[in-house]
């Protein structure tokens, strides 16, 4: 049974009449992934493309050479596995549970045809991949540009601005980030995110603890990162 009320308030489907919505549902199953559980492989076959109804996904990439990346994180609302959209028959990542969490499933071969005939869906989900496309520019004009300190200092802005949670002055990351996943987001080393995350404690910029995030001066980040005015 689909979850209507997590789907009403996912971005993906503002804007979808009522009789659009329960056709485009009638073809979505609802699946559950515990914390550690992967959607679907890297190389498989794409058979399925999904929404996070809840939860966090954690999308990991392994190159030819066996070097592992965290490429993006899944928040709630988030599409992904389209590879079909991207011209491709396999998933090109891993997507693993964060935490416990549920999506919705539409077979691949759907795709098309779901499209076509909901026009204010297929809106939302090109901002969203337009959306996707912008991160990803930001992501590798950091790798290029920046020092490690300021790559770090914007993977956490980011995961502050997208699963953050208030907390008087500070905010919380909403699900276990480790400093390994960190560093397998910026393309750097585990003891250097740790020496740098150690160095941030020290200064009062963030608070840690296993697989525990916590920011006490954005704005400090910010300077860091070179982007005080976003």
């Amino acid at each position: 049974m689909i979850d209507r009320e997590l789907v009403d308030a996912l971005p993906i489907f503002h804007g979808l009449d009522a009789s659009a919505l329960d056709k485009l549902l009638a073809h979505a199953s609802q699946r559950s992934h515990a914390k550690g559980d992967t959607v679907f492989q890297q190389g498989e076959e794409a058979t399925h493309f999904y929404v996070l109804l809840r939860g966090r996904l954690k999308v990991q990439q392994v190159t030819a050479d066996g070097q592992q990346f965290i490429v993006r994180v899944v928040n709630p609302g988030d599409l992904f596995g389209f590879a079909m959209a991207l011209g491709r028959t396999q998933y090109p990542g891993t997507p693993i549970a964060a935490v416990d969490s549920v999506t919705l499933a539409w077979p691949m071969g759907m795709m098309n045809d779901i499209l076509q005939h909901n026009p204010t869906f297929a809106i939302n989900t090109m901002q969203m991949i337009g959306q996707r496309l912008d991160a990803a520019h930001d992501r590798l004009r950091e790798m290029s540009t920046q020092e490690v300190e300021g790559r770090v200092a914007h993977a956490v802005i980011r995961l502050a601005q997208e699963a953050g949670v208030k907390s008087g002055s500070e905010i919380r990351i909403d699900f276990p980030i480790s400093r390994q996943d960190i560093a397998e987001m910026t393309g750097t080393t585990l003891h250097t995110v740790s020496r740098i995350i150690s160095h941030w404690e020290t200064k009062g910029l963030v608070k840690g603890g296993r697989q525990l995030l916590v920011i006490a001066d954005l704005a400090g980040l910010r300077r860091l990162a070179g982007d005080e005015a976003s």
